[in-house]
């Protein structure tokens, strides 16, 4: 399967070794531009029609990915509409079946970015006349439902997605409700979804890894006879471990009555780390949809990896009987570092598939092998999931490089990147380069992260200039610049010199923030390095249900920032924070205008 998505082939540098206590990197150089459309059509032509309730090659994996409604839900990854849609053109590109686009009925914001992603990605047009199926999330409920519809119904191929809990301890304690009304419940909103006109409807028994067998077998038939299309099997505080999920999922595809008419799903939590496992081994036993998040993002420990599940299955298919996906792998890690920026939650460097060390190679042993041939540590290449990366093999840039050098580079690293934000990137790049003599791919990517990947701006950042030590309390003066072009100056005292540039921003914006989290690191080594800044916030006041049991939470938000001073790299991850939260507020704001006319008129 690996040539499948090759359209040339690629050229390898001698890779440069260095004394065997050194990493060492595989270094390739591809042209970006030869591969997408004929990889593409390869991958494409193998992607069954979709048919809600059945898929016409037994062997085909449907991939639902949830990112952006249970990724969402882990803390400091709230995201705006615009990164939402930004990640949802990604998910179409990567080739996913059905994008999870969030939970309508959490709030009016979120309900406008499911609708407008229903309407742009799920109409958009691609070859081959593949476009995601938009699914929203709803508990079992006419309200929430009634939301997920009106906000997937734009999209040619619309899902209601709804759940109610199965497990004893869920309905004793969480529901208070008892079987006979779980049953009626779950098969009267099935009805009521289908009755709506929706086509696709997906039904999850939460808590289903510790629910009573027989319970299953009951409720799933009944909401089959209602019109469910597919029967998601969560194992929903990743309790279970593989063989017996394995045995879960085949014991409902032998008991469960009319079965043969749905899709059988997965959705594994992590709290074990056994969710990529447990994925598979539900795939092995006849589950042909899995729903995954990019980075294995989500509640708690997070969620099954879609790059670990979709690469395993590509490695592995054929041990496994043949399974194979529809999605095109070298836009995995694209979609990882936008989920990455646009989430605030970092990868951790030994991740699998995506993590910065999973093509490095410390040991002497390994290094030996590796330049003897490539395959005897490697059991996939870094292009096979967009990895272009040539760092000391190819372009060099300094602050003599142009624009052209900049973007060919950035072509390398996975980044294509156009017009103005290009433009504001190469000055961001050139003001650096008059500072280091060699800018790095690790630099690039962090200007990148700040320049590229941020918010759309209500506060700019413009200047800041600070007095600090021993002599003294730290002072800071914070130069902010509003939508409308107009200049902000505040001063402030602090314990140092971040915490009076922080103060001396509140007094600026005016919107009252707990700062929850704060972190930096270095970019790369000496003394020059670029400093990359993390902040997580949360604002008065601020809460959001979209945690599926309907819980209220404190919805936070996260920022980041780069720069060589560490007191500016501090602001921009603030300012940006700062520029997430209010840029929501303001979506909120305007949908209740927006409704308020409708309502008036």
């Amino acid at each position: 399967m690996a040539a499948a998505y090759l359209s040339s082939t690629p050229t390898f540098f001698p890779p440069t070794t260095t004394p065997t206590t050194s990493t060492f990197r595989t270094l390739l150089h591809f042209n970006p531009t030869l591969s997408p459309k004929h990889s593409f059509k390869t991958l494409c032509s193998r992607r069954p029609e979709y048919i809600p309730n059945h898929i016409p090659n037994p062997n085909y994996i449907r991939i639902f990915d949830t990112t952006l409604r249970d990724g969402e839900q882990s803390p400091g990854a709230t995201m705006t509409t615009k990164e939402k849609l930004d990640i949802a053109r990604q998910l179409a590109k990567l080739g996913v079946d059905i994008i999870e686009a969030g939970f309508p009925a959490s709030s009016e914001a979120d309900l406008e970015a499911v609708r407008l992603i229903a309407q742009e990605v799920g109409n958009g047009e691609h070859e081959h006349d593949y476009v995601p199926v938009i699914c929203g999330l709803a508990r079992c409920n006419k309200n929430d439902i009634d939301k997920a519809w009106e906000a997937v119904k734009y999209a040619r191929f619309p899902r209601i997605h709804t759940f109610i809990a199965t497990s004893e301890i869920h309905m004793k304690y969480k529901l208070k409700m008892s079987k006979e009304e779980v049953v009626e419940k779950a098969r009267s909103m099935v009805a009521y979804a289908r009755s709506l006109g929706c086509q696709d409807v997906e039904f999850s028994p939460e808590d289903a890894g510790r629910s009573d067998r027989e319970f299953l077998y009951e409720i799933l038939g009944e909401v089959i006879k209602a019109g469910a299309t597919t029967l998601n099997i969560p194992d929903t505080v990743g309790y279970n471990w593989p063989r017996e999920f394995g045995q879960l999922i085949a014991d409902i595809k032998a008991n469960t009555p009319g079965i043969d008419n749905v899709i059988i799903s997965t959705h594994c939590q992590n709290d074990l780390g056994l969710s990529t496992a447990n994925t598979l081994e539900g795939a092995y036993n006849g589950a042909r949809q899995l729903e995954v998040t990019i980075n294995g993002i989500g509640e708690r420990a997070g969620n099954a990896s879609l790059e670990e599940v979709v690469m395993t299955l590509k490695c592995k298919g054929e041990l496994l009987g043949g399974l194979y996906t529809g999605i095109n792998t070298k836009h995995i890690v694209m979609a990882s570092k936008m989920v990455e920026e646009y989430s605030g939650l970092l990868v951790q460097p030994h991740k699998a598939i995506v993590g910065a060390n999973a093509f490095a190679h410390e040991s002497g042993i390994h290094q030996d092998g590796m330049l003897k041939n490539k395959s005897t540590y490697e059991i996939m290449s870094p292009e096979d999931i967009g990895l272009f990366r040539s760092n000391e093999a190819g372009l060099t840039l300094g602050k003599l490089s142009g624009r052209h050098a900049l973007k060919a580079k950035l072509l390398e690293l996975g980044y294509d990147i156009d017009g103005s934000e290009l433009n504001d990137l190469f000055w961001r790049f050139k003001s650096v380069a008059e500072m280091k003599k060699v800018i790095t791919d690790d630099d690039l990517i962090a200007l990148v992260s700040d320049e590229v990947f941020q918010p759309k701006v209500i506060w700019k950042f413009g200047d800041v200039q600070v007095t600090c030590g021993t002599l003294g309390l730290s002072t800071a003066t914070v130069k902010l610049i509003d939508v409308d072009g107009e200049e902000h100056i505040s001063c402030s005292t602090g314990t140092g010199p971040v915490d009076a540039a922080y103060k001396a921003v509140d007094l600026i914006v005016k919107a009252p923030v707990t700062l929850l989290e704060y972190s930096m690191s270095a970019v790369t080594g000496g003394i020059d390095a670029i400093a990359s800044t993390r902040v997580v916030i949360a604002a008065e006041n601020d809460h959001t249900t979209t945690h599926a049991s309907g819980e209220k939470i404190t919805r936070t938000y996260s920022g980041t920032g780069a720069s060589m001073d560490i007191v500016i790299s501090s602001v921009r991850a603030y300012v940006g924070a700062m520029n997430k939260m209010l840029g929501l507020k303001k979506q909120q704001e305007d949908v209740r205008v927006e409704e308020a006319v409708k309502v008036n008129n």
